[in-house]
């Protein structure tokens, strides 16, 4: 008879699940802090949260110290749809913790930060673009 999947946080670091909800109340106040003229659009991007990037991400070549990653299509292309990963942005919590030193201000700062530059992407912005605004 197979296992039954556990339907509860039960196996998920206390910690984890800390941070977990202040990553969420500063990705919701950010959204909420957008012109309204972008709120729709970022809103229907999927965010997702990562301890850190998986095996399968580091064999493609992203960092293992990476804070967050926008995959998928950006916005000029997502209705036409590549076939591939759907769009959305990955926040990687413990690389942003440990980026932060432990300290929940500045672990929020990141969150805010990371999620806008991934955000950039999502609109079409590159890294020269994202720098100029600060959101390197």
């Amino acid at each position: 008879m197979p296992r039954k999947r556990p339907t509860s946080n039960a196996c998920v670091p206390p910690a984890f699940l800390q941070r977990l909800a202040v990553a969420q109340d500063e990705v919701r106040l950010t959204l909420d802090s957008l012109p309204a003229r972008l709120q729709a659009g970022a809103r229907a991007l999927p965010v997702t949260y990562e301890p850190k990037p998986n095996d399968a991400l580091l064999a493609d070549g992203v960092d293992e110290d990476t804070l967050g990653l926008f995959v998928g299509d950006d916005y000029a292309h997502a209705e036409l749809g590549s076939g591939g990963m759907p769009s959305q942005i990955i926040l990687f919590l413990e690389n942003i913790w440990d980026m932060a030193d432990g300290e929940e201000e500045f672990f929020r700062e990141e969150v805010r930060t990371t999620l806008l530059h991934e955000l950039g992407h999502y609109l079409g912005l590159d890294e020269r673009d994202l720098e100029e605004r600060g959101l390197d």
